[in-house]
């Protein structure tokens, strides 16, 4: 615990520090949403609808932003060859730096979306199921791009394959995520169906996410 205590704090610290962390990611999130408005046109109805949908599009690029500097900044200074070789296994290594990542990139949108759902019309009553959908839905945004990026970190530009690796696996994530969200806020079907098939995708991605990774860092930097 002390390993992974002192790993957590150690990328919060560089993500934040380095990376720009929660304030490039939430910079990110309001250019999306604000910009929706001025695309769409002022049919605060039509805004409404599909306003679920543009927070969870907005939040899912916007995970992707410092995925590219998981692993790279790491390899470049010889700290991954460390991780390798530690006593603390590499998948709970893995598993530490997606944590700290969703921490201070993930975390943060969740908390803005509520505010930011204002802006695109949506009912006050569904703002809390709106960020509960997003609570429990970045954690997978994050874990499966932990998978690109370690399949990324290896490759010469891998950052430019980053996103064409990540966004087709998490459009399972997205598209119940949004399900989830219109139920809540349109009550047309059950919110529990999707809602469940998403926390079922999150922790499915909790588990595997890490192995896989850790499996691809192995065999691409060996």
């Amino acid at each position: 615990m002390i390993a992974f205590n002192a790993l957590l704090v150690r990328d919060m610290r560089l993500a934040i520090r380095v990376g720009g962390g929660a304030l490039m990611g939430a910079l990110f999130f309001l250019i999306v949403v604000t910009m929706m408005p001025f695309a769409i046109g002022p049919d605060l109805a039509l805004l409404a609808r599909i306003g679920p949908a543009i927070l969870w599009l907005g939040a899912l690029l916007a995970s992707l932003l410092a995925l590219d500097r998981l692993f790279a900044t790491d390899h470049e200074d010889g700290s991954l060859d460390l991780l390798m070789m530690g006593a603390l296994p590499l998948e709970l290594s893995v598993a530490t730096k997606a944590i700290a990542h969703w921490l201070t990139t993930g975390l943060p949108l969740v908390v803005i979306a509520p505010l930011l759902g204002l802006m695109l019309n949506v009912e006050l009553h569904a703002m809390g199921w709106l960020a509960l959908t997003l609570l429990v839905g970045t954690p997978a945004l994050t874990f499966i791009g932990l998978v690109g990026a370690a399949l990324a970190v290896a490759l010469r530009r891998g950052g430019l394959l980053l996103a064409v690796l990540v966004l087709p696996l998490t459009v399972p994530v997205l598209i119940f995520g949004v399900a989830a969200a219109n139920a809540a806020l349109f009550g047309a079907t059950p919110f529990g169906p999707p809602f469940t098939i998403l926390c079922a995708l999150t922790l499915a991605s909790l588990v595997l996410g890490p192995i896989a990774a850790a499996a691809a860092l192995r065999h691409g930097l060996e």
